[in-house]
């Protein structure tokens, strides 16, 4: 029983320890809001804890169950993995999240396993339910995405005539799956000026009807957005539900930060906007490289985009994005070698073209890493990759600055390029799902020794080059655990292995984003690895991807991801 006296003691000592938690006895002047524990933690730095513990935005604590959990308050949460994973956070290195959600309100044209089209007659109908679906009346524009030659029926592109068939009421433009190609019906045409005495645009081509100069209606390269442009890049901003619906999108499958290459300057303002009216952060952190030819001219005179490393909001402008070349799937890419199969019209010696020009990327690339801008450049084929090598060594000169220029996608690389690369500070970003996607289409159009080699990373491995892979949403969707399965696999859609030798491991595909991601985008530091003092994005998966079967590993479900402490996604 206790006294009066004893009752006074005791509910002092209980005031002195109301602002602690406590563990059995031990007091806990600072509890940590949640603790992880589990055998499956891959922390990608090394070390091996069993528990992890995370305080605000911060992880707080790596360790023993025991040496974490005297962390452990009353408010705590605790999870227990079992079975489960923890990894860092997937880094986007490249994708188009602005791009993902204004097309959510464009028809879906691609075929499985992303869309319901196969043939050309699928893929009118589907535009025409999308105009009565959407009400449009006419006059007002009618857009698809996705279509993708290689694997329809017919195998070819969609022309004018066909988009006539659905809608002559409606300008309507299709874009190609790889995003460096459209289909326009004489209407668009109309609208964009196109016609049989339009020439072609620098770094763009227009497809004329056998015979004739008529245009088919196919647009490649920068001719694709003579159409396009009317209503995407001279247009309104995407709507900012639309972005916070993607970034959603991305969070569930598990990624922390994500990209925006080649944003657009509405894009930019309206979300700059959201962040400051709002008062909110973006769910996850958005880095944007808006497309260097569409900067003012004061700003490329000097390359001075406004980058910054801190984030306002989850939002930051990490660099610049040029475009060199085009699509392997599209045909566009910039060969040294002529393509086996080229496109219709074309000859034996077609190797496609430069979307730059070659003189003036090497001056404004140098303008670009003078002023320290990163800088993004797409480079698939091989002489657009040389193109990049070549202006890079020029620009840096013996000096050798951490400048951390990215070649995106990197397809179609060879082994003397990498060496360069690795000499001169290049970080290759692999589209690593090219071979699931078109492995089989690339053995057509490239042949079976340069398809065996689309994106060669374990060529960069070999070299301890620092590299990263990537989706490219919306070509592919932002699909984390399949991107992992690919690089990991390679196998094409008919089963055939490409090139097993380019194979990464579980352990170097997930190393390349996470670790590789944060480096490219210089916030290593802060981000990439489960290491006490660095930022709280962590991913828990429902399975182990380093211990499961490689063929299971696009099964894997993100059961949670947490980014800056915070859950932003969570299945039932």
């Amino acid at each position: 029983m206790l006294t009066r006296g004893r009752l006074v003691f005791v509910a002092a000592g209980l005031a002195m320890l109301s602002g602690c938690a406590t563990t059995g006895a031990q007091q806990v002047p600072n509890p940590a809001d949640t603790i992880i524990a589990g055998a499956h933690i891959l922390t990608m730095d090394g070390s091996k804890p069993e528990a992890v513990a995370v305080r605000g935005e911060i992880i707080a604590a790596t360790g023993s169950r025991a040496s974490v959990m005297k962390l452990r308050g009353p408010d705590t949460r605790v999870v227990e993995l079992g079975e489960r994973a923890l990894v860092p956070g997937f880094i986007d290195t490249h994708s188009h999240v602005t791009m993902v959600g204004r097309m959510s309100g464009y028809a879906n044209l691609s075929s499985p396993p992303v869309g319901p089209v196969t043939d050309m007659a699928s893929l009118q109908q589907h535009l025409r339910d999308h105009i009565a679906a959407k009400q449009l009346p006419p006059g007002e524009w009618a857009v698809g995405y996705g279509y993708d030659d290689s694997l329809l029926a017919e195998n070819r592109h969609p022309t004018r005539d066909d988009l006539d068939a659905v809608s002559s009421d409606h300008p309507i433009a299709i874009l190609h799956v790889s995003g460096h190609l459209s289909v326009a019906n004489s209407a668009a045409l109309a609208a964009a000026g196109v016609t049989a005495a339009s020439k072609d645009p620098p770094g763009g081509h227009i497809r004329r009807r056998p015979g004739s100069d008529e245009p088919n209606g196919v647009l490649e390269e920068t001719a694709a957005y003579t159409v396009l442009g009317q209503f995407y890049s001279r247009g309104p901003a995407t709507p900012i539900p639309g972005i916070l619906a993607a970034l959603d999108s991305y969070a569930s499958e598990g990624f922390t930060t994500v990209q925006d290459g080649a944003a657009n300057a509405a894009d930019v303002a309206a979300i700059k906007g959201y962040v400051s009216q709002s008062g909110k952060a973006l769910p996850v952190d958005l880095v944007a490289f808006p497309a260097y030819g569409n900067l003012p001219a004061e700003e490329k005179a000097s390359c001075s985009v406004p980058v910054s490393m801190d984030y306002t909001g989850g939002f930051r402008i990490g660099g610049t994005k040029f475009v060199l070349d085009g699509s392997p799937q599209g045909r566009t890419a910039w060969l040294s070698k002529p393509y086996v199969l080229p496109p219709d019209g074309k000859g034996a010696d077609y190797v496609a073209y430069p979307t730059v020009k070659p003189e003036q990327f090497m001056i404004d690339l140098s303008r670009c890493i003078a002023a320290k801008v990163p800088v993004l450049a797409h480079a698939n084929g091989d002489q657009a990759i040389q193109l990049l090598v070549d202006a890079t060594a020029g620009a840096i000169g013996e000096a050798r600055p951490d400048h951390r220029t990215v070649i995106i996608h990197a397809q179609l690389m060879r082994e003397d390029q990498l060496d360069r690369a690795k000499d001169l500070g290049l970080i290759p970003s692999f589209y690593a799902v090219h071979p699931y996607f078109w492995g089989d289409w690339h053995r057509k159009i490239f042949g079976e020794e340069r398809a065996s080699r689309i994106s060669p990373i374990r060529s960069a491995i070999r070299r301890d080059l620092p590299y990263t892979i990537h989706n490219d949403a919306p070509v592919v969707p932002p699909m984390a655990l399949r991107l992992i399965s690919i690089a990991v696999n390679r196998t094409t859609r008919s089963g055939h292995v490409l090139g097993p030798e380019q194979r990464a491991t579980p352990y170097e595909a997930l190393y390349a984003m996470t670790m590789g991601g944060a480096y490219q985008y210089s916030e290593e530091a802060s981000k990439g690895s489960i290491t006490p003092g660095k930022r709280a994005d962590l991913v828990i998966l429902d399975a182990d991807p380093l211990t499961a079967d490689p063929a299971k590993i696009v099964d894997i479900k993100v059961m949670e991801t947490i980014v800056r402490g915070q859950t932003v996604f969570r299945r039932d």
